[in-house]
């Protein structure tokens, strides 16, 4: 790292910069072995990826529940939960062969973290992860599809954050009349991590505001070591 992302590092996770290292470390050897990660991305990891997704931890209140839809190879819920050890945070992944990935550094990080597989818009996982206070993602899908995954797993004034690219003004207005017939109220692009990054993350925002449909909380199963 330079030494001002060092420095951002340091700022952010404290205490738990080492297991942010250890993370890290995951993503530059098993994450690019496995195809979770293109090895021109290891030069990068702490700008482009760990850095831009811990930061979203600006929007997210002392021990919410988080749901990481789509969560790959842990971005951005393995940064939120290594920072913020006071987050439940939730891996939700479909695919298996990145499931054992994300299992393997739950339990090598020691983290007290629920990695569940399947898909947002299952039933199954909605009766499990429904009523979270927010539902995070990065790269995975537009944001009408989003929208349409989030929305059922948040309790009402439950928020949906979602990083997003350059575009995401031109995102949220051709997509703002779709993501409120779904639920989604107070739609707005904000940037997170300013002090820490340049550009700082974009990030998507937006709150459920309606009551459609069940959203039984349930208290998630652990899956990994010990708390950290």
């Amino acid at each position: 790292m330079t030494q001002p992302l060092d420095d951002a590092a340091s700022a952010i996770f404290g205490p738990r910069l080492e297991l942010a290292q250890r993370y890290a470390d995951w993503l530059a050897t098993a994450g690019v072995e496995r195809g979770l990660l293109g090895p021109r991305e290891v030069d990068r990891l702490w700008e482009r990826h760990v850095l831009n997704s811990v930061v979203i931890g600006e929007l997210l209140d002392h021990g919410e529940r988080v749901v990481d839809i789509g969560s790959g190879a842990g971005l951005p819920g393995l940064p939120l939960a290594i920072a913020r050890p006071d987050l439940q945070v939730v891996l939700l992944e479909p695919m298996l062969r990145r499931v054992e990935f994300l299992q393997e550094v739950v339990t090598d990080l020691g983290l007290a973290m629920e990695v569940v597989r399947g898909r947002a818009e299952e039933r199954s996982v909605r009766e499990r992860l429904g009523g979270s206070d927010a539902a995070v993602s990065r790269a995975v899908a537009a944001l009408d599809k989003l929208t349409k995954w989030s929305m059922p797993l948040l309790k009402r004034e439950g928020r949906m954050l979602a990083i997003k690219g350059e575009r995401a003004p031109d995102e949220v207005r051709e997509n703002r009349r779709v993501m409120e017939s779904l639920g989604a109220v107070d739609v707005r692009v904000v940037p997170c991590g300013a002090n820490y990054l340049q550009p700082p993350a974009t990030v998507v925002v937006a709150r459920r505001g309606d009551t459609r449909g069940p959203n039984r909380r349930v208290s998630p199963r652990r899956t990994g070591g010990a708390p950290a």
